[in-house]
């Protein structure tokens, strides 16, 4: 066993991973600069309404997602073929996706747009930074249902997310005088 190929194997999986996070928070949070930081420069991405380098894509990709109230993407399995002696790798990654669209009196009634699907990619090593190359989005199933979440708007002790650097696990705004546990 090869303990040198083995822990680039690891690293190089741990970075391709911390890529596809940032990848997703970076819409959820409407944040475009970690969004993009998953790709590298020249890379390619397909999304089937658009084709474009990584800033085309995220721009686009943030301009939908600023016009819906809110979205949450999660990562299912990620099945990952990294060959680290030509700083190359393969991968198939499993998501989910919730939108809040339209809002009383603006676009429509409320409903949420939830889809699921998988981004088939290539990543490379470059200059140090694994990172997304290529990047093709399949959608698998979408469908979209009136809103039935009202109890979050009336219940004002919930704790709703943010967007734009207004999200709690941006600020980290704990309130004066808590310590993070009771008692």
């Amino acid at each position: 066993m090869d303990i040198e190929r083995e822990v680039r194997d690891l690293v190089a999986r741990r970075e391709i991973l911390k890529a596809i996070h940032a990848y997703m928070r970076g819409q959820d949070r409407l944040d475009p600069a970690l969004q993009l930081s998953a790709f590298h420069a020249d890379a390619d991405a397909d999304c089937g309404l658009l084709r474009g380098g990584p800033t085309a894509y995220t721009d686009f990709a943030q301009g939908l997602l600023a016009q819906m109230k809110a979205s949450q993407h999660l990562v299912g399995q990620v099945d990952l073929d990294v060959d680290v002696d030509a700083g190359t790798a393969t991968g198939e990654v499993y998501f989910f996706a919730w939108h809040r669209v339209g809002e009383s009196g603006e676009l429509g009634e409320a409903g949420d747009l939830m889809m699921a699907g998988r981004y088939i990619d290539d990543y490379m090593l470059k200059d140090g930074k694994w990172a997304i190359q290529r990047r093709r989005e399949l959608i698998d199933w979408a469908r979209q249902d009136p809103a039935t979440d009202g109890i979050l708007q009336e219940q004002v002790q919930i704790h709703l997310s943010g967007r734009k650097g207004e999200d709690f696990s941006q600020t980290r705004d704990w309130a004066s005088g808590t310590s993070g546990r009771e008692g």
